[in-house]
């Protein structure tokens, strides 16, 4: 059924409803919600790579800078091994111990010769004492109190003697005992209990706290590239997306007789608690100026007319910096200067980003990043 009303009730109806909807909607606009800040957005970053031409690879592993043989001072039957391989010791800390039966009897044995040695002393003492009397009232000849003289030099001489040989089978008893010389981490156990070593034969292998290395063998016809202090990059197998840089700090004068290789090692620039021993690891060695680092070609960006990439701060922030490049390859491009090999870079969607922005650095595998060692903006030369 459809009702008609009048027009002038319509009029009323139309002046009612229009400051009845203003009224609801300055309502539902005092009830919204204001916007949540925006989060920070995540980015993908890589370290840079090692450049594609010119770069060679030497495998090698990671090492402590000093590395100690230990080994007993004496020889005998070890009759306790303390420690397993692996096991972090602490200076003067015991790792094994010979069975010290025969050196504590040599022990006793020098100390009965030293108490029998300074009863002939008394005696000797006293005798010169008694022939000094007679022969200060001319008693006796003055040649018989000369010998009683000597005799008692003699006695004092087997004293000195006898204490000495004491004080050498003391330090045998102590020479039983194997400490560990600094604080370190046992890399090797070479002996075991029950066995019978030499003096001198390796029984550990100690590799002392504090800077690592990356041992490398450099062939032949590259000796002439590696002069010491060569600036290098390491990757760990462990973490192939980070890169480590590093410089050559020694090389062996002489190849070896077998591999004609010599052996190198490779120090890291800065330490970091995730490089462990016997790490596998790849040291790249550049060659021609357009090698070096590389970086995805999704990392550039420019400021003005040069290239730039945006590196990600320790406190997360982004901050463009500008890069010298080389050629550009299918993939990636090379980095001449600018960065260095712990840089933390954005690799996709630079295009978004703006100066000082904070972001959430996430690698490939949208894994949260350690920015713990990522570099500072301030760096500016390449590491090649």
């Amino acid at each position: 059924m459809i009702v008609y009303l009048p027009v002038h009730y319509l009029g009323r109806a139309m002046r009612l409803s229009v400051p009845l909807v203003s009224t609801l909607l300055l309502c539902l606009a005092g009830c919204a919600r204001p916007e949540p800040a925006a989060a920070p957005r995540p980015a993908m970053v890589v370290h840079p790579g090692a450049g594609g031409e010119g770069v060679e690879a030497f495998a090698g592993e990671v090492h402590a800078r000093e590395e100690t043989a230990l080994a007993f001072r004496i020889g005998g039957k070890i009759a306790r091994r303390l420690v397993d391989a692996g096991a972090h010791v602490r200076r003067g800390q015991a790792l094994a111990e010979l069975d010290a039966t025969d050196v504590r009897l040599q022990s006793d044995a020098n100390g009965a010769q030293l108490a029998s040695a300074q009863a002939d002393l008394a005696l000797a003492r006293a005798e010169l004492a008694r022939y000094k009397e007679l022969a200060d009232k001319q008693l006796v000849s003055r040649s018989l109190y000369e010998s009683r003289v000597a005799t008692f030099q003699a006695a004092e001489a087997r004293v000195r003697q006898a204490r000495a040989q004491l004080s050498g089978a003391g330090n045998q008893v102590g020479y039983a005992v194997l400490r560990a010389p600094a604080d370190g981490v046992i890399a090797q156990r070479l002996a075991e209990a029950g066995q019978v070593v030499a003096a001198g034969q390796a029984v550990f292998q100690l590799a002392v706290d504090g800077e690592r290395e990356v041992a490398i063998s450099v062939p032949e016809k590259d000796i002439g590239r590696f002069p010491i202090g060569r600036a290098l990059v390491v990757s760990l197998w462990t973490q192939p997306d980070t890169h480590y840089a590093a410089t050559l700090r020694e090389i062996s004068p002489a190849a070896d007789a077998v591999t004609r290789t010599y052996a190198a090692r490779v120090a890291f620039e800065a330490p970091d608690a995730a490089i462990a021993l016997g790490q596998s690891a790849r040291v790249y060695a550049a060659d021609g100026e357009d090698a070096g680092l590389s970086l995805p070609l999704s990392a550039l960006t420019n400021l003005g007319a040069a290239p730039a990439v945006w590196v990600v701060g320790a406190d997360g922030a982004v901050h463009r910096r500008p890069v010298a490049i080389g050629a550009y390859g299918d993939a990636s491009v090379p980095v001449r200067s600018g960065l260095r090999a712990d840089d933390w870079v954005v690799s996709a969607g630079v295009h978004l980003l703006r100066e000082g922005e904070v972001v959430v650095p996430i690698d490939r595998d949208n894994r949260p990043v350690r920015l713990a060692a990522a570099a500072t903006p301030s760096a500016t030369s390449a590491s090649r």
